[in-house]
């Protein structure tokens, strides 16, 4: 799948659309979420064109992904979500029900999240 530029976390990362930002460094730009699934819910995306996970670790420089790893490192801490706990989602394509085709990372605390995913 090919990047599109006017995405909507293109727009945020261009100015285009207002985001409530809680952290934003030369890789990375991390905001919360409009419609939160929990107390803490924020998105973080490289500032790079990326679609997916497998698309930003394919084509991503050794810095960025550096860079984007640590800072999600510096998010944790930051907000201290380490000691209660807290997940990572990156949702990729139609069956992940990916919205936005601009990697990113759901980051989710504030709760008992339950288990991942119910078994079959």
């Amino acid at each position: 799948m090919l990047y599109d530029a006017n995405n909507t976390f293109a727009k945020i990362l261009r100015g285009d659309i207002p985001s409530n930002t809680i952290y934003e460094d030369d890789y990375t730009l991390a905001f919360k979420d409009i419609n939160p699934c929990t107390p803490f819910h924020v998105l973080i995306i490289p500032k790079g064109d990326y679609v997916s996970l497998s698309d930003f670790s394919q084509k991503a420089s050794n810095s960025e992904i550096i860079g984007f790893i640590r800072a999600v490192g510096n998010i944790i801490y930051k907000f201290n979500l380490a000691e209660k706990g807290y997940r990572i989602v990156a949702n990729s394509g139609s069956d992940a029900n990916q919205e936005v085709f601009h990697f990113h990372l759901h980051m989710l605390a504030g709760k008992n999240l339950g288990s991942i995913i119910k078994p079959i």
